[in-house]
């Protein structure tokens, strides 16, 4: 496949994956517009090489606007793809949880990634092939204790998604989602400084469970020995921008692919069993 200049959209693009995928794909010889949510992050990537770069926060229409615009504009209206990848954690106890702790969740994860999708989707069908990559995970289909927040944000990224795909299957655009397990970024530095801003430890009786959260999260090196580096998911992203058939669903990393398969084999009670012995290890 020929993928001089075509232009795509990377979104979440200040470090780990998306950081990954701009300049993978940029050297590939795409016309990568990598987008960022802090200005300062925007001018880091300018720094890194990055040829194209905009300010985009999900939480925000007026952003949204405002990066669709610039997109459009450097690349002259045309767009073959966008791989939705922005999106962060808030680690807690379900009963934790505030309303407006999950709406935060939400308006990243959903609602800003939903936004910006639809908003791009005329300029999509106007190519004779384009695609739409989403970003998912292991929890968008496995549900794990204390991550409760992220978890529903990505089942319904996932359920959203799919619905997507089939709506737009009789048209030029292709579908996927990609579903990462463990890699290295800096997810679980940034879902530290969202528990710590959401939740009151003190007053839970899931304390003993935040303490080792907090030791999990503030853990040097990788998470777990099936950590692979970012690089991996591209590796996918690339295979679901250039098949003439992408695969609907990408697993990435070992747990992925077995959660994948005990999901089918064990009941909803074992596999719980199994979920929550995973997280206390």
């Amino acid at each position: 496949m020929t993928v001089h200049c075509k232009p795509i959209l990377v979104t979440g693009c200040s470090s780990g994956i998306g950081l990954s995928a701009a300049e993978i794909l940029q050297k590939r010889g795409y016309k990568v517009v990598a987008s960022a949510r802090i200005p300062e992050d925007v001018e880091a990537l300018k720094e890194r090489g990055l040829q194209h770069v905009v300010q985009l926060d999900l939480e925000s229409s007026a952003s949204i606007d405002s990066a669709i615009e610039q997109v459009l504009e450097i690349t002259d209206g045309k767009l073959f793809a966008l791989f939705n990848n922005g999106a962060y954690g808030i680690p807690g106890a379900v009963e934790d949880l505030s309303r407006e702790a999950l709406r935060t969740q939400f308006e990243t994860n959903l609602f800003g990634t939903h936004e910006l999708t639809v908003k791009l989707i005329p300029t999509l069908l106007k190519e004779k092939d384009a695609r739409i990559v989403q970003n998912s995970s292991v929890l968008g289909f496995a549900a794990m204790p204390m991550r409760g927040a992220y978890n529903a944000s990505k089942f319904a990224l996932e359920g959203l998604t799919d619905t997507m795909r089939i709506e737009l299957s009789e048209t030029n655009i292709k579908v996927s989602l990609i579903e990462p397990g463990p890699i290295h970024t800096r997810f679980r530095e940034n879902a530290l400084a969202a528990m710590r801003r959401h939740i009151d430890f003190s007053k839970s009786r899931h304390r003993q469970r935040y303490e080792e959260a907090l030791a999990r999260l503030t853990k040097e090196g990788p998470s777990s020995k099936f950590t692979l580096m970012p690089e991996v998911v591209v590796d996918k992203l690339i295979h679901a921008l250039e098949s003439p058939r992408p695969k609907v669903r990408y697993y990435v990393t070992f747990p992925t692919y077995l959660f994948a398969y005990l999901r089918h084999i064990l009941s909803y009670r074992q596999m719980d069993k199994l979920l929550l012995k995973v997280v206390k290890s």
